[in-house]
């Protein structure tokens, strides 16, 4: 009899399958996001050399706005934007996108989508 796993027990399965096809290299650095239930976290990182090149959270942000007049998913789609504004500063523009095993809807895709129209490409 096999045991069931929990969802973030299939999620880390999940992030083991994309990472042993995803890596990021100089050129073009890593985007790995990380969400909890009322977070999203994500950072641009190099692999090679295994360094963080840029970091954002909606936690910690100064967001325009009220923050709490705004759902979690807007609050992604800026930090995205805010993500892609940090990488441009730092001379990125192309990155590989990890979605950290999670499903790419909802606040992922509103991060990717904010990371975009800041400039990112992936």
């Amino acid at each position: 009899m096999t045991t069931k796993l929990t969802k973030s027990e299939q999620r880390t399965r999940r992030h083991n399958r994309i990472r042993a096809k995803v890596s990021g290299t100089s050129e073009r650095p890593r985007l790995a996001i990380f969400k909890s239930n009322s977070y999203i976290y994500a950072q641009i990182i190099d692999d090679t050399k295994g360094v963080t090149l840029s970091s954002v959270s909606d936690m910690g942000m100064g967001l325009k706005g009220d923050k709490k007049n705004m759902t979690k998913t807007e609050r992604a789609k800026l930090a995205g934007e805010a993500l892609a504004k940090g990488a441009k500063a730092k001379g990125l523009s192309a990155v590989v996108f990890d979605r950290g095993g999670f499903i790419f809807t909802g606040r992922v895709r509103a991060f990717a989508d904010g990371a975009r129209e800041g400039g990112l490409v992936f």
